[in-house]
C-alpha cells in the first residue's frame, strides 16, 4: 500500500523536534494534545516507533510517537499513539490510514482520548461480540468496522 498522500496541503517531512518516548508517564500523556493525537492499533510485534514515525510523517508534521511497552517483556502492546502538531493532520491520518495494511495487518487508526465519553457514532456497552465462520471472500475487517 502506497501511503503517500497526493493532495494534502500539510505534507512535509517530520518536525525537527519530533521525539519518540521510551516510556511515557500518565503525566506526559495528560499533557499531550488529545485532539491532535491518533491511536494506532493492531500493530505487528516487529513494528517500531521509528517505523511509525516514518510512516505518519508522510501524512503530516509529527510531534511525538509513543508505543506503550509491557514491563516484563519490554515489547510493545500492539498499539501506539501519534501526536501531530496540527489537529487537521491527525484527522487526515485517521481518514488515510484506517484499514491500511502494514506487515500484513489492517491498522486501526482513531482519535485518542483519555476520557472514554461516548460519541454519536460509538457506544461502548462493555461487551464483546464474537462472530465465527465468516466467509473470508465476502467479509473483511473494513466491513466489520
Amino acid at each position: 500500500v502506497d501511503t503517500t498522500p497526493t493532495n494534502h496541503p500539510n505534507t512535509t517531512n517530520h518536525h525537527p523536534n519530533t521525539k519518540t518516548t521510551p516510556m511515557a508517564s500518565l503525566a506526559n500523556v495528560e499533557h499531550r494534545n488529545q485532539e491532535a493525537t491518533c491511536y494506532v492499533g493492531n500493530l505487528d510485534p516487529t513494528c517500531t516507533e521509528s517505523l511509525l514515525l516514518e510512516l505518519f510523517s508522510q501524512i503530516g508534521r509529527v510531534l511525538s510517537v509513543h508505543m506503550p511497552k509491557d514491563k516484563l517483556t519490554s515489547s510493545h502492546n500492539g498499539y501506539g499513539f501519534i501526536e501531530f502538531i496540527d489537529v487537521a493532520d491527525a484527522e487526515y491520518a485517521i481518514q488515510i490510514m484506517s484499514m491500511a495494511k502494514m506487515h500484513g495487518r489492517m491498522l486501526r487508526v482513531s482519535k485518542s482520548s483519555l476520557d472514554k465519553k461516548t460519541t454519536s457514532s460509538t457506544l461502548d456497552v462493555g461487551a464483546n461480540l464474537f462472530l465465527g465462520n465468516l466467509d473470508p471472500e465476502d467479509v473483511n475487517e473494513k466491513l466489520l468496522y
